[in-house]
């Protein structure tokens, strides 16, 4: 009960859903526990709820800092005290919220899995009362897993320091294979001082385990092969209402996609990590007010994201893998109501994806020559370097010893992961701000506009020491707070900067190298199967489990895809592009079916309504005219009103 009138007094929601309850009362007890929930599941219910029964602070640990800001926004709008701790904070910054951790002013902290290897956070940790410990994507701490990062391995060190937090993990996308490991690697008898060959079995598995149905009923998988993508998705988009996402595979095609798309008619705009701060809250806002009515994206994009009516999501490219593909699908229809999820392939796909598997593990050999031209980037002779950080740029790289940036960039992080280096890749560090005139030469300053004087103004009131040394700014804060466009605090900044009134250093985004042993000579240089040839065949058998799922003519898209992730069915979802051919008896191929839809639905052009009788003049054979007109309305691209028919 005491769940339940938590989640009416600060949700405003009259109960649990799914296994939300089953997943609070397990940790509410003191359980390690872990919950596979699909995206839109509602995971964050099942820690910020106990955290609020409980004593103490709950300390969430995510990769997502986007994630991080919205939800402490969210939380502090609803009354409940928290804080995050993440990069571009100042160290006075982090310290005063962790010892406000300390003082039990904090319910929820969330914090990157990289800062939980600070000496700064260990110690103040030893003295915090620690509810529980939620790791958030739990998956990455899988090397089974796609999306592996090494700092999640520190969360075994942090259950020592407090070994009577009990551990929350949760998760939307995990295999079989995956789930086992997560709960070895976070067990609190984990041992791992080197990554295992193989997946071993738990002896005891520790946790709780809460599986919801990774099923969307609502959603429709399509594969739609498409020679011409582009003419494909401004067909989709005319063709169906609402907003979507669309992703592709590098930040140059979301441009050029998005500039298509507003040609055509369809307001869009584009996202993806290269863009400033200030410029991704704006384009998110604008796209999740509906000002905008498509978002196109790089999977930079969408993660935490709180927008349930999306109908839409479309894969340009195909993702690395079905886990990757299944967590941004899943983006459409959270709140119910029949969305779809659209991958767009055709033969230079498959190509594609092969050629990843040599971009992503390039031969052995030339991983030892960008080490060895790292070296000679910094000047690092044999036995020497160890401890040494280096910001990395990585075109000035490429252009010096003649390399090409994916092949570096993985290269980089095989040594990463073999030990040599370690390589984070483009750091945010946010915008910094120090005024170059005393305070009181500031005050008798003349002739700065009005807007000028705001952002002076607002600098003063909401950072202090900022005569004395260089302080972090939050440009998106300081633009609400003088009811500037982001765009014109940057030039307002820029200008005080020229005025010799302040020193403006802008946000950037800069890639960082630090040796962690002494350079080693090449030919000495050691990459195990563990760290190459295991992980490639990984890499590989996911890569080729993409292609099945996307040439699969004849199996249930939900099928398949909840297969993958261990959930056998034998259902078929009678929505999917398979499923719906079938529905056709099988008599009908995929060409002329959709020959006989476009003969439909250019009858129907006019946005006119048409009798149904009009049909007869398309001259079709009556197996395709019936398939094509099940298709249509089942997908609700037609709709039929008193005998006639009209689009959508």
């Amino acid at each position: 009960m005491r769940y339940r009138e938590i989640l009416r007094e600060y949700w405003g929601y009259d109960d649990f859903r799914g296994i939300q309850r089953e997943i609070i009362e397990s940790i509410g007890s003191g359980h390690d526990t872990l919950g596979l929930m699909p995206t839109g599941g509602g995971k964050s219910i099942t820690f910020q709820v106990p955290a609020l029964a409980q004593e103490g602070t709950c300390i969430v640990i995510t990769p997502l800092i986007a994630l991080m800001k919205d939800q402490v926004e969210n939380l502090k709008r609803r009354g409940i005290r928290t804080a995050a701790i993440y990069s571009g904070l100042t160290r006075e910054e982090i310290i005063i919220t962790l010892e406000n951790c300390i003082f039990g002013d904090i319910r929820i902290l969330y914090v990157s899995p990289e800062r939980l290897s600070s000496e700064l956070f260990q110690t103040k940790l030893r003295h915090m009362k620690v509810s529980f410990i939620t790791v958030d994507e739990a998956h990455c701490i899988s090397q089974w897993g796609y999306d592996f990062r090494p700092s999640y391995l520190e969360i075994a060190k942090i259950r020592k320091i407090v070994p009577q937090a009990p551990i929350l993990a949760l998760t939307a996308t995990a295999t079989p294979a995956v789930v086992q490991d997560i709960q070895e690697k976070l067990s609190s008898q984990a041992r791992f001082p080197s990554l295992p060959s193989q997946p071993s079995k738990p002896s005891q598995p520790s946790f709780n385990l809460y599986t919801m149905s990774f099923e969307r009923t609502n959603l429709a998988y399509v594969v739609r092969k498409a020679t011409d993508k582009r003419e494909q998705l401004l067909h989709i988009l005319n063709s169906m209402k609402g907003s979507a996402i669309v992703y592709a595979r590098s930040r140059k095609r979301t441009k050029e996609f998005a500039e298509l798309l507003n040609e055509a008619g369809i307001t869009a705009t584009f996202y993806h990590a290269g863009l400033d701060a200030v410029v991704k809250d704006e384009r998110q806002r604008d796209w999740q007010q509906d000002k905008v009515r498509v978002m196109v994206a790089t999977n930079a994009f969408g993660m935490g994201i709180d927008k349930p009516d999306v109908r839409l999501v479309i894969h340009m490219d195909c993702p690395d893998s079905i886990e990757a593909y299944f967590q941004e699908a899943g983006r459409a229809g959270r709140d119910g109501r029949k969305s779809y999820a659209v991958l767009l392939y055709n033969d230079a796909d498959r190509r594609k994806l092969e050629k990843r598997i040599a971009d992503t593990f390039p031969e052995k050999d030339y991983i030892r020559l960008v080490y060895e031209h790292l070296a000679y980037y910094y000047q690092i002779g044999v036995g020497s370097g160890y401890n040494h950080t280096f910001e990395f740029n990585i075109d000035e790289f490429c252009h010096t010893f003649h390399h090409f940036p994916i092949q570096v960039d993985s290269a980089l992080k095989i040594l990463n992961r073999a030990g040599y280096i370690e390589y984070t890749e483009e750091q945010d560090n946010q915008a910094r701000v120090m005024f170059t005139v005393s305070r009181n030469d500031l005050y008798r300053l003349e002739g700065n506009t009005p807007n000028e004087d705001k952002v002076i103004t607002a600098l003063l009131r909401n950072y202090g020491g900022l005569f004395t040394d260089y302080n972090y700014i939050d440009e998106s804060f300081i633009a609400s707070q003088t009811a500037l466009q982001p765009q014109q605090l940057y030039l307002i900044l820029k200008n005080l900067s020229q005025k010799h009134i302040l020193h403006f250093i802008p946000q950037k985004k800069t890639p960082y190298i630090r040796y962690t042993q002494r350079r080693e000579d090449m030919e000495h240089v050691q990459l195990t199967p563990e760290v190459y040839e295991e992980r490639k065949a990984q890499f590989a058998e996911r890569i080729h489990k993409m292609i099945d799922y996307a040439t699969n003519d004849d199996i249930c898209r939900s099928r398949q895809l909840l297969n993958y992730f261990g959930e056998e069915r034998s259902q078929d979802c009678h929505q999917c592009d398979v499923c719906l051919s079938h529905r056709a008896g099988g008599l009908v191929s995929e060409p002329r079916l959709n020959q006989a839809m476009e003969s439909i639905l250019a009858l129907l052009g006019d946005g006119k309504s048409h009798p149904i009788t009009d049909l007869r003049d398309l001259q079709l054979p009556t197996d395709e005219l019936d398939a094509a007109l099940s298709y249509l309305m089942k997908e609700e691209y037609i709709r039929q009103e008193d005998g006639c028919l009209r689009k959508h």
